[in-house]
Formats: C-alpha cells, sequence, structure tokens
C-alpha cells in the first residue's frame, strides 16, 4: 500500500504536473539550464540564489505562455495616434505592457539622478543638497552587426522611484499623496515627447532630457575606472585620457545637458580644476545639428533650470562668462556679437539657447547634408563659424541597406543580386554596377516586375486596414514624413484639388490614374499640423466618394504611420514627394529610402535632395521651385505676397476658394479658415510661389508614367546612384573625422570558435 501524499508532495505534483504541464523532469532541467545561460546570461560558478529562482520561474513561465496568449486574445491593440473622424487623436501605447524579449534589465547597475534642491558653497567644492533622487534602471538591448559576429549594446533607462520615496508620509496614512509622488517621479520615462506648450510639459520634457544624460555619463564614467567588463574595480583616475576611450556625440540639443552634467561630475565629483575638466569635455563632445529653423533649437528658460537644476545653472553662467571673455578678446568693443553668442538670451524671460551650449562645449559641429551645413555657416552659426571655423563640417545622413533594401524589399534585392552579386549589401556603391543594364530589356522588366508586385501587395494591405479599394495600376504618389508647414504638405493637397478639378472639368480625358497617399504625425501641441491632417482626410472624404472620378484619383492618410508601416510603404512607391521650401529641411532620409526602392523623386533643390541629383543626375529627379539664392533674394527684396499669386492663377484661386468656401467641410464652412489665412497672410514658407512650377512638373510626372520603359530606366539610373546614402559610409565619416578612430570590418570568431 502506498504512502498517503503529504499536503506539501501533494502541492509539489499539483504545481509541477497540473499547472505547468511537465510531464518529464528531464525536460525541465533542460529548460531550466537553457534559462540560467542565455535568458540570465549567467552560469553555474557564478549564479546566486536569485538566479535559480528566476531560472525556474522563467522555466514554469514557458508552460504557461498557451493559456496566457489564450487569455490575451481576449484584449484588442490601440493605435498611439489614430484618425478619428478625420482628427488625429493620441493614445496611450502601453508598448511594454506584455514585455520586451530582446531586452535585459541590469538592476545592478542602477544610477541615482538627481533633481531640485540647492547648492552649498565650501572649501571642499560645491555640494548639490536637499535633492530629490530618482534612480535609473537600464535596460540593454543587443544590436548585431552583419555578419560579423559582434553585438553592440544599446542600453536604455527607466525611472524609478527610491523604494524609501515617501515611506514616512504612507506610513502616517498620507497614501495618496505617496502614490501620487511616486506615479510622478516614474512619468519620467512613462511619456514619449510629452506636449510642451505648458509649464508642466517643459519641466517633464527638461526631466526626461536630464534623467537620461546624466544616467548615461555616470554609466560612462563607472565603466571608464573599471579595469574590464563587468568589473567595479576602479583602476583609471586619469581623465585626460577619457576623451581617448569616449565619445559623445549629442544628436541635436535634446542631449545638450551632457555639457554642463560632465563638467559637474569633473569639477564636483571627481575633483578637477576647471580648466583641465573642460579640455576633457570639449574633447569629447561634439554636436550634429538637425535643422535650421530657429525655432526648433531649445531654449529653456532660466527661472525652470534654477528650479530643476540649480548647479547646472551655475556651471553654465561659469561656462558662458569664460566663453565671453574670448570672444571679446577676438572681437574687442563687438558688443552685439557677444549678445548674439550669449548662452543666455536676454529679453522678458531669460532663457538658456541649448544650441549654443552644445557649439562651445565640442570641439565639432556639423550638419547632416552639404546644403545643410552651408547655410549653418552662413546663416545660424555665422558669428560660431567666425571664431572658430575648424569645427565645423558636414556629414550627409544615411540608410541601412540591410533593413531598408535587403528585409523590407526582398524582390528588389534579389533582382540586384543576379546581375552584380551581393557586395553591394556591404558596399552599397556596388549599385553603379546597374548603370551596365540600363538598355537591359530584361533587367527592365525585372525591376518593373517587383515594383508592381509590391504594388499589389500594399493595396491588399490598405484595403484590409484602411478599407479602401485602390487601382493598382495607379501611380502611387507618397508623402510621408512629420506633419510640418515646411515640409508643405499643403502644397500637396493644392495639388490634389488641383488634380481633382482637371478631372472633373474634362472626364472623358485619358487621365494618369494616381493614388495619392501621405502619412506622418503632428506634435500633441501643434495645432496647425493637425489641421493640416484634417484637411487632408476631407479631401479624401470628397474625392474618394466622387463617382466621376472613380479610381483615378484616391486621397489615403496613412494613420500612425511608423516603421512597420513604411517597411510596406516604400517598396510600393512610385513617386517620392519631397518638396520643402529651399533652406528648410536638414537632410531627410525618408527621400533615400523611396530612392533605393525605385521611385522616382520629385522634389526642391533643398537637403539631401540636392546630393541625390548630383549622384543619380538632376534630369532623373522631377526638381521644381525656387532654389536657396531664390528664396532668399525674395526675403531681401520685395518680399512674398501670397495674394499676387492667388489674384494671377486661377487653379490656384479655385483650389483656394474649394477650401475656404466649405466644399471639403460642408457640415462646418469655416472648418479650415485658419489655414486660409495662414496661407493668404502668414506663410513662412512660400507654398504659392512655387505652385505653378509644382504643378507643371506633376504633368511631366504623368506623361511619364504613360512610358513605362522610360520610367523604369530613370528608376535604374536612381537605384545606381544610391551609394553615397549608406549609413555606412556616413559612420565612417563620423568615426575618421569626428570621433578619432578607424573604422574596422574584422570578424570576430563565434562563441563556439577558438580566439586568436
Amino acid at each position: 500500500m502506498s504512502k498517503p501524499l503529504s499536503d506539501h508532495d501533494r502541492k509539489k505534483q499539483i504545481s509541477v504536473r497540473g499547472l505547468a504541464g511537465v510531464e518529464n523532469v528531464a525536460e525541465l532541467k533542460v529548460a531550466f539550464n537553457r534559462h540560467l545561460h542565455f535568458t540570465l546570461v549567467k552560469d553555474r560558478n557564478v549564479a546566486s540564489k536569485r538566479d535559480y529562482y528566476f531560472a525556474l520561474a522563467n522555466t514554469v513561465r514557458d508552460h504557461l505562455v498557451g493559456r496566457w496568449i489564450r487569455t490575451q486574445q481576449y484584449y484588442y491593440e490601440k493605435d498611439p495616434k489614430k484618425i478619428v473622424n478625420g482628427w488625429q487623436v493620441e493614445e496611450a501605447d502601453d508598448w511594454l505592457r506584455y514585455g520586451n524579449p530582446w531586452e535585459k534589465a541590469r538592476p545592478e547597475y542602477m544610477r541615482p539622478v538627481k533633481f531640485y534642491g540647492r547648492t552649498e558653497h565650501t572649501p571642499e567644492g560645491v555640494k548639490w543638497v536637499d535633492t530629490q533622487v530618482v534612480l535609473a534602471l537600464p535596460y540593454d538591448t543587443p544590436i548585431p552587426g552583419y555578419r560579423n559576429n559582434i553585438v553592440n549594446t544599446m542600453r536604455l533607462w527607466s525611472a524609478k522611484a527610491p523604494c524609501d520615496f515617501n515611506l514616512k508620509d504612507f506610513n502616517v496614512g498620507g497614501y495618496i499623496q505617496a502614490v501620487l509622488d511616486r506615479n510622478l517621479c516614474e512619468n519620467i520615462s512613462r511619456v514619449l515627447y510629452p506636449n510642451d506648450n505648458f509649464f508642466e510639459g517643459k519641466e517633464l520634457r527638461l526631466k526626461q532630457e536630464y534623467f537620461v544624460v546624466a544616467a548615461t555619463l555616470q554609466d560612462i564614467v563607472r565603466r571608464f575606472k573599471a579595469s574590464k567588463f563587468g568589473s567595479r574595480e576602479i583602476v583609471r583616475t586619469d581623465f585626460a585620457q577619457l576623451p581617448n576611450k569616449v565619445a559623445i556625440q549629442l544628436n541635436d540639443t535634446h542631449p545638450a545637458m551632457a555639457i554642463p552634467e560632465l563638467m559637474r561630475v569633473l569639477v564636483d565629483e571627481e575633483k578637477l580644476d576647471w580648466d583641465k575638466a573642460w579640455d576633457v569635455c570639449v574633447r569629447t563632445c561634439a554636436y550634429t545639428n538637425h535643422t535650421v529653423l530657429p525655432e526648433a533649437l531649445e531654449r529653456w528658460p532660466i527661472d525652470l533650470f534654477h528650479h530643476l537644476l540649480p548647479r547646472h545653472l551655475e556651471i553654465i553662467y561659469e561656462i558662458n562668462r569664460r566663453f565671453l571673455q574670448y570672444v571679446a578678446s577676438k572681437f574687442p568693443g563687438d558688443n552685439d556679437r557677444l549678445r548674439r553668442m550669449s548662452l543666455i538670451e536676454e529679453g522678458g524671460c531669460k532663457k538658456v539657447n541649448m544650441a549654443h551650449m552644445c557649439i562651445v562645449g565640442s570641439h565639432a559641429v556639423n550638419g547632416v547634408a552639404r546644403i545643410h551645413s552651408e547655410i549653418l555657416v552662413a546663416t545660424l552659426f555665422k558669428d560660431f563659424y567666425e571664431l572658430d571655423p575648424h569645427k565645423f563640417q558636414n556629414k550627409t545622413n544615411g540608410i541601412t541597406p540591410r533593413r531598408w533594401l535587403v528585409m523590407c524589399n526582398p524582390g528588389l534585392a534579389e533582382v540586384i543580386a543576379e546581375r552584380i552579386g551581393e557586395e553591394f549589401v556591404r558596399d552599397l556603391d556596388q549599385l553603379k554596377k546597374l548603370l551596365k543594364f540600363i538598355d537591359d530589356d530584361a533587367f527592365i522588366r525585372d525591376i518593373a516586375k517587383v515594383k508592381q508586385e509590391n504594388k499589389l501587395k500594399f493595396a491588399v494591405h490598405l484595403e484590409e486596414h484602411y478599407k479602401v479599394k485602390i487601382n493598382p495600376q495607379s501611380m502611387f504618389d507618397f508623402q510621408v514624413k512629420r506633419i510640418h508647414e515646411y515640409k508643405r504638405q499643403l502644397l500637396n493637397c493644392l495639388h490634389m484639388i488641383t488634380y481633382y478639378n482637371r478631372i472633373k472639368k474634362e472626364p472623358n480625358k485619358h487621365w494618369t490614374p494616381r493614388t495619392i497617399m501621405v502619412g506622418g504625425k503632428a506634435a500633441p501641441g501643434y495645432h496647425t499640423a493637425k489641421m493640416i491632417i484634417r484637411l487632408i482626410t476631407a479631401i479624401g472624404e470628397v474625392v474618394n466618394h466622387d463617382p466621376v472620378i472613380g479610381d483615378r484619383l484616391k486621397v489615403i492618410f496613412l494613420e500612425n504611420y511608423r516603421v512597420t508601416l513604411a517597411e510596406k510603404a516604400i517598396p510600393s512607391a512610385d513617386l517620392s514627394e519631397q518638396i520643402s521650401t529651399a533652406g528648410t529641411e536638414a537632410s531627410g532620409t525618408g527621400n533615400m529610402k523611396f530612392m533605393l526602392n525605385g521611385a522616382l523623386t520629385i522634389g526642391t533643390m533643398d537637403g539631401a535632395n540636392v546630393e541625390m541629383a548630383e549622384e543619380a543626375g538632376e534630369k532623373n529627379l522631377f526638381i521644381f521651385g525656387m532654389r536657396v539664392e531664390e528664396v532668399d533674394a525674395m526675403d531681401a527684396g520685395k518680399g512674398y505676397h501670397a495674394s499676387e499669386y492667388y489674384n494671377r492663377i486661377p487653379e490656384l484661386k479655385q483650389a483656394m476658394d474649394q477650401i475656404s468656401g466649405g466644399f471639403f467641410s460642408h457640415k462646418q464652412p469655416d472648418l479650415f479658415k485658419e489655414l486660409v489665412d495662414l496661407l493668404m497672410h502668414h506663410d513662412r514658407f512660400k507654398v504659392f510661389a512655387d505652385y505653378e512650377a509644382y504643378i507643371k512638373s506633376q504633368d511631366k510626372v504623368n506623361e511619364l508614367y504613360k512610358k513605362p520603359k522610360e520610367w523604369t530606366k530613370m528608376v535604374i539610373h536612381n537605384i545606381a546612384g544610391c551609394g553615397k546614402f549608406s549609413s555606412d559610409r556616413t559612420i565612417s565619416q563620423y568615426a575618421r573625422e569626428i570621433w578619432g578612430m578607424e573604422p574596422s570590418l574584422e570578424k570576430i570568431p563565434a562563441p563556439d570558435e577558438q580566439l586568436k
């Protein structure tokens, strides 16, 4: 007779066999070892009891996954920015609610980040006291190289309240306040791009920027001091060597706080004298500018700085004092220059100019396209260029051909590889070899066939997700990018309306069919951008339901535009709209992605379009509109007067009258009154000035599309000219010319291979 099971044994049996569904203990052991090694990245020599617990917990969890998946099927997904009745509406996108299998939390490297408080100046140095502390918890994501066995780390940070955060309040009954304070603390990494139209939003945004900078710099210093990977033993103390080990690239002004924070760490904590610390800081930091629009360069109110980061404000004042002394020594008596170059902007509300701080605290400054870099030194940063011309460079942006060709457009990649081999995946300049096949009928047919297959796939996607049927034989015309006045989605709208009116006027004429797709997101607080989206959807509501138009014209707004959607849309594109006012777009990378995937570009001579035209030949793009010199001449001369174009161009007048008269908003005729007023009286980006040239260029597009062979030959010229726009070239230039290191193509041994 068998011995009755004890309660303990019964619970063990139920938990293992009933809940986890484990019939084979050997399988359990294999899974346990797998999680210990590959999930926790530990082995038995270093694993703790906690590691064994987590390995077992993960093993049991594996057996719960079936039920877990079934539960999730009852939930539904929500888009973070979707269109409701034609308007963009933001919704929470809790993208981590199911976890992220690619990331690994590293609580052992958690760092404290301070806010608020006050400073005390003592004989031992400056102390930042009475602060609020937020913990920064690192999460590591592996970033693999391409077939070289190298896996780099991307470290992101999550804000956590300390365990003792307001514990006293909680214990004496202040439960709600304690929870609220904890939530406010953790909000730092909870909301991406908060609306900074209001003080609370500004404070949160500056908090976010400082939080990731402070955590990262502490981590950099920790690793610099350590002897080897994972070690906490301090062996390096000579910070003069930091620039030889570390490069900090300030990607726009958002991480600008790295400069005063690095100075605070070096002076206050590591006890370097100011001059040595400043030398280390400048040699370590470099700044990439991404905009020529002055309003896009961050300026933070002094009062906010004093409230949130009092020690850093003192450091910024000292940086500015020393810098202005240097400027005065170079340009004696030029007080206006001192005012223009100061890090502190005077006026009603004093502000810190973060772009100026980036330039002053960096050894290199670059734009992201040649024309952009030229504009920076001629206008926005002219004073700084005259002071230190050696600092300024250009690094034209690039895109990775692995994602933006091989992964998202395997059909095209295969057609290319059949002709020139696979080396282009690593060396995009190899695409020049395609020019040998420019008159090869078989190659032309293959390129056209791949494009049509991609269009059919995307048409199916649109029908499934947008409930709209489109003509896959129509020209797929895309403008996908942030919604902004300078990118001139409004110019595209005027073409949509003009083309609609032409078809309505002559419905029996043979028109080139078009599907015009616009995608992108408006910043939550950018009202005009949201109105532009509403206009696009309103035009679509009229055009798409007009029986006279049929499938000759469709207008679709692609809501929640993102990388996943771009990977489907871009391979299907025939035409890429890059129509910003000349001199306003820094570079663009969407233009490069479309070009690489066989779309032709209609665009102004702005950003990287200029270099694209050089590489592919200007005759192989549809270039239109004013050049930078013409825009400048207009501003310097008689100025831009929208009414002159409105009164002179009948089709433009008709389109504007339809918008203002409620043709696209019958239920609310004055819905677009603000946009009309903007275009007629306050348009900094001169939409009407380029309207005629744009429409004529679109006519040329229509004519060429009727000649498929000639169109495809132009496509091949564009693909063959894409070599320059590989991110491999871009990063190699950053490495050699800014970071002081030589890129390597070395392939390291795999884990199961012997190290040499």
